[in-house]
Parts: C-alpha cells; sequence; structure tokens
C-alpha cells in the first residue's frame, strides 16, 4: 500500500475485515459491462478505480503510476492477460496482480501463478469473493512494507567491528544464535548487550517471531511479577483489565532479561520456576500458560560474586549460565573505533539531512586515546555532539578539545599527560600505550602489533615516530 508511514484511514467493510479507504486499482478487461460493475463495486468500498480495456495501454499505466493492485483479464484482444503479467514483471512493477477468466483451466492458472500472479479468479466472480481478494493483496502489500521499515530500523543497529577482538566475539554469536542454547551476555553498560541478543535472535530459528525485552533494574519490585507473567482484571488494585505479560508476548519468539542481576530474590524464584517447566501464571489467574521462548540474559554485574553475597540464587544462576558470551568494553577493541566513527557519523548525518562531515586522522587518534567508561553508547554520543560542533565542514582537533568533558571521561592515564595540545597529549598516551604492550611481550614486535591490532611495519613507523628505540629495548630485555 502507498505511503505506509502515514497510511489512509481503515474502515470495515460489509465483510467484517478492515480495508484501507482509497486503495488505487487497475482493472483490465475488453468487456465494457464488466469494467463497469468491477469500477462500481470497488468505488462503493471506497477505493479508487482505473478502468482500461486492453493490455498494452494498461502496461503504460501501470508504468507511468503507482496502483495497489491489478486486476487483469486473461482471453482479450492481442496481448492477453498472461502477457501483460510477464511484462509487468519485467518493468518492475510491484503491484499485486490477480488474474480473471471465464475459460479458466487448471494449467492457465498454474500459467499465471509461475509468472507471479497473486491469485486466480473464475467469472462469473461474486462482489463478495472480489473484495476479498483484493483486501488479502493490500493485507500482503502492508505486510512486505512493515516488513521492509523493519529491516530498516534493524539495520541502523547493525553491529560495527573490524578488529579480532570482536571477530571472536561474533563467531560465537553465529554459533549460539543457531541453538536453542541459554545465552548470557556480560559487558560493562553500553558495550551493546541488547544489540548482541537482538542479533542472536535474528540469526536464529525464532526471528519470525517476537524479540521481547525487559530491564529489570528499570521495573519497580512490585511490578516486575505483572510485566513478567500478566495479570487478570481486579487482581490487585488497579488492575482494571487482563495484562498479558513478557513470556506470553514473547511466545515462539525470544524474551532478553537485560540487567538480570538486579532482580529481587522473590522474583528469582518465580522465574526459576518458568525456565524448568515452560509454564507461567498471571497474577489472579487460576491456571498455568504454556510458552515456549527463547531466554537471553545480561548483566553488567559479576554474578558469581552475587551468588556468594547471597544476592541472586545459586540454582537459578547454574540455569542461566549455560553460555556466557563476554563483551569487551570499547578500551580493549581500540581498533574498531575508526569503523565505529564512520557508522555513527553516517547515521547522524541521516538523521538530520546533513552532508558527509569528515573527521581527520588525528581526531580519530584523539578518540582511540579515550578511556570510554560509557563504551560504544558514549563514543555515540560524542560523534554527534562533535558532529554538532565542527565547523567549515570538518572535524579537527581544535573541536575535540572543545566537545570532550574537562574532567570527564578523560585520557586513559590522564594524569601522565595533564599538559600540552591535544596532539602531544594523544602522542604521549600512544608510546605509554605501545612501551607497556611492548613490556608485556619481552619486545617482540609482532606479539605486540598483534595486540594492538597494527601491521607489523605499522608498529614500527609509530615507534620510530614516538621516539621509541626497539632495539635497545630488546637489548634491555635480554641482558635482564
Amino acid at each position: 500500500m502507498r505511503n505506509m508511514g502515514a497510511g489512509p484511514a481503515e474502515t470495515t467493510d460489509r465483510l467484517g475485515g478492515l480495508l484501507p479507504t482509497k486503495a488505487h486499482l487497475l482493472i483490465v478487461d475488453d468487456e465494457a459491462n464488466t469494467l463497469a460493475s468491477l469500477a462500481r463495486a470497488f468505488r462503493l468500498a471506497g477505493h479508487d478505480a482505473t478502468v482500461c480495456d486492453n493490455a498494452s495501454k494498461a502496461l503504460e499505466l501501470a508504468k507511468s503510476q503507482k496502483f495497489d493492485v491489478i486486476l487483469s483479464d486473461v482471453v482479450m484482444p492481442g496481448k492477453g492477460g498472461l502477457e501483460l503479467l510477464e511484462e509487468l514483471k519485467a518493468q518492475g512493477v510491484t503491484a499485486p496482480v490477480v488474474m480473471m477468466s471465464g475459460q479458466a483451466d487448471i494449467e492457465m492458472a498454474v500459467r499465471a501463478t509461475r509468472l507471479g500472479a497473486l491469485d486466480f479468479l473464475e467469472k462469473p466472480i461474486s462482489t463478495e469473493k472480489l473484495l476479498l481478494t483484493v483486501e488479502n493483496a493490500l493485507k500482503l502489500r502492508r505486510l512486505e512494507s512493515e516488513n521492509q521499515q523493519l529491516k530498516q530500523r534493524l539495520g541502523k543497529h547493525e553491529i560495527v567491528w573490524q578488529g579480532a577482538v570482536m571477530q571472536r566475539v561474533m563467531a560465537q554469536v553465529d554459533r549460539v544464535a543457531a541453538s536453542e542454547t541459554r545465552v548470557c551476555i556480560l559487558g560493562e553498560t553500553g558495550t551493546g548487550k541488547e544489540l548482541v541478543a537482538r542479533t542472536i535472535h535474528e540469526r536464529s530459528g525464532r526471528s519470525g517471531g517476537a524479540f521481547v525485552t525487559l530491564n529489570c533494574a528499570a521495573v519497580p519490585a512490585e511490578l516486575i511479577e505483572s510485566e513478567l507473567f500478566g495479570h487478570e482484571k481486579g487482581s490487585f488494585t488497579g488492575a482494571a483489565g487482563r495484562h498479558i505479560g513478557k513470556f506470553e508476548q514473547a511466545n515462539h519468539g525470544t524474551i532478553f532479561l537485560d540487567e538480570i542481576g538486579d532482580m529481587p530474590l522473590t522474583m528469582q524464584a518465580k522465574l526459576l520456576r518458568v525456565l524448568e517447566e515452560g509454564e507461567v501464571e498471571r497474577i489472579g489467574g487460576d491456571k498455568p500458560v504454556s510458552v515456549d521462548v527463547r531466554v537471553v540474559l545480561a548483566t553488567h554485574r559479576a554474578l558469581e560474586a552475587r551468588v556468594r553475597e547471597q544476592k541472586f540464587r545459586q540454582d537459578l544462576f547454574h540455569r542461566i549460565y549455560v553460555f556466557p558470551l563476554v563483551l569487551p568494553p570499547l578500551r580493549e577493541r581500540r581498533e574498531d573505533i575508526p569503523a565505529l566513527v564512520a557508522h555513527f557519523a553516517a547515521q547522524v548525518s541521516a538523521q538530520n539531512g546533513w552532508k558527509a562531515i569528515p573527521f581527520s586522522p588525528e581526531v580519530i587518534a584523539a578518540l582511540q586515546s579515550q578511556a570510554w567508561p560509557g563504551n560504544v553508547r558514549e563514543l555515540r554520543n560524542m560523534v554527534e555532539r562533535l558532529m554538532l560542533l565542527a565547523t567549515d565542514g570538518q572535524v579537527d582537533l581544535a573541536t575535540v578539545e572543545v566537545a570532550m568533558p574537562k574532567g570527564g571521561t578523560g585520557v586513559a592515564g590522564s594524569a601522565t599527560f595533564a599538559s600540552g595540545t591535544l596532539s602531544d597529549r594523544v602522542d604521549g598516551f600512544e608510546r605509554e600505550v605501545i612501551l607497556a604492550e611492548l613490556r608485556r611481550s619481552h619486545s617482540n614486535v609482532s606479539l605486540a602489533a598483534k595486540s594492538l591490532g597494527l601491521e607489523r611495519s605499522h608498529l614500527y613507523k609509530k615507534a620510530e615516530h614516538l621516539g621509541i628505540d626497539l632495539r635497545a629495548m630488546r637489548r634491555e630485555q635480554e641482558s635482564e
């Protein structure tokens, strides 16, 4: 259907179905009486109907106008309906096509279906059958449009990476997504736990089902049971009607329980029962409801420590800790920052209708030098801030100086680099990081380069630029 984002109002037709008003239909038939009667039926149902008495003219109309559904007779003088159908598909016309014929046979219907016809109706056609067929065609268009919009929205939340650290993580994601295994995603705030959970769902056999989320830390303790399991009307004060909980909403799909480490102990016992028995019971309900749900969980807390502190049930821990997936903080995957910056910059530009704003290599290096306690989420916010503050159509070091919060995220080891220009501080930070990695790898340049996500030759150039004497370091290591 056209303009799905702000579609036409809907009305209930005499068949009891929902039909969008003012759908644009093209009717092709060489019989004037048929054209008149079909056009009248559709117009009475609230649609626009364009009529045409030959296939050649219909093809021109379909190429120059947008129709929601095309209905065509099969047998017509000159070019027939099947030939028209074939040419419509060849010209890239995406409107669903319904074929009609008073001389129908199985072979003709099969051929029409193979050519891409949505349906094949035998004349004479009742008004109810005609309207129902068009209703189904319009619903199909709506579903296709909604599916495309969903794919576009998901595309905006893709996981961006290019380094070895995230390559290992994504290999684990691919491996576990194809299974029904419970996944417990571990990582700091802002590392993308929900994004990974959604990716697992989309790459699983449940991708056609719902992906339902609940942040256990964001819901008051007295409401979390109702949110998860639902309630019946009148089961407690304020329960004005039945509420279907998250588990039932996620039936045949995936439920993502974020910050599971903050779930109240009383709810942990009830969650354990659901995981063991595959049933939920609404508050005030008198019988359990079976649910078929894959459970993916996440937390920024150390669950083993929570168990020792008796703040997390040990039996629940063993139920959910089947496949732990650890997401690295951004400071451990700095090699991904250039790709992340480019991705976020493109996002911000698209959202605001801006032209692309370039980030200089010096700016990228400066961003790679930051500690990023807020991880990828914080980096995304910084990219947007930098683009807002950019002058002369580019983001430079001066923009970074203005945008970086004073005493905020800071550079790792910021006390060492508390003075000098930003470029000097970046160089100082890089020098310390490289020296530390060389000491850790006993001056093995290949190992240090791999750990830092650099080519060996790039590390040599960096060392020369930063005044690091690799030979002297190696001699020093050998003499120890």
